[in-house]
């Protein structure tokens, strides 16, 4: 018994990190699942892991004419401080990392402010089964914002 007492504090800090990055997904972890992109044709989806290891994996397809026009792996990390971080793909390009800027309930702001286009990625529950993602920024000088409404779907 006594090691066990001297045992379990050493255990309780050993887990203390992993529960502080698991908190810090509540922002995000409702996106876990697959979702339709409305008003696109079907089989434009995005699709998100539930948030394990301090990691939620994603990807996102728009077709057009039966094709694939689009593509986009995405990460949501926390870093070591437990801060998260949205790192973008799209079309399998180098990864772009775009920090925490603000969180609520249902909502994570990401921002990069010296990437091209867009300089915030933002995630919002607009229900228990809606979401819109929106990208804004500056582009050739003038503001600009792209939403992205969709709604929870079975996944294959």
């Amino acid at each position: 018994m006594e090691c066990m007492n001297k045992l379990l504090p050493t255990l309780l800090l050993a887990c203390a990190p992993l529960a502080h990055a698991q908190d810090a997904f509540k922002p995000v972890a409702w996106m876990a699942g697959c979702w339709t992109q409305q008003g696109r044709e079907a089989g434009s989806v995005e699709q998100w892991m539930a948030p394990a290891g301090g990691l939620m994996l994603g990807m996102a397809r728009i077709v057009k004419g039966g094709r694939v026009v689009e593509f986009e792996f995405m990460q949501i990390r926390a870093g070591a401080d437990g801060q998260l971080a949205y790192i973008a793909q799209p079309q399998g390009r180098p990864p772009t990392e775009f920090k925490l800027l603000r969180q609520g309930d249902a909502e994570a702001v990401f921002e990069n402010p010296a990437h091209d286009f867009p300089q915030r990625v933002l995630y919002r529950q607009a229900a228990p089964d809606r979401l819109v993602a929106r990208i804004e920024g500056t582009m050739n000088g003038k503001e600009r914002g792209i939403d992205f409404a969709m709604q929870r779907t079975a996944c294959p």
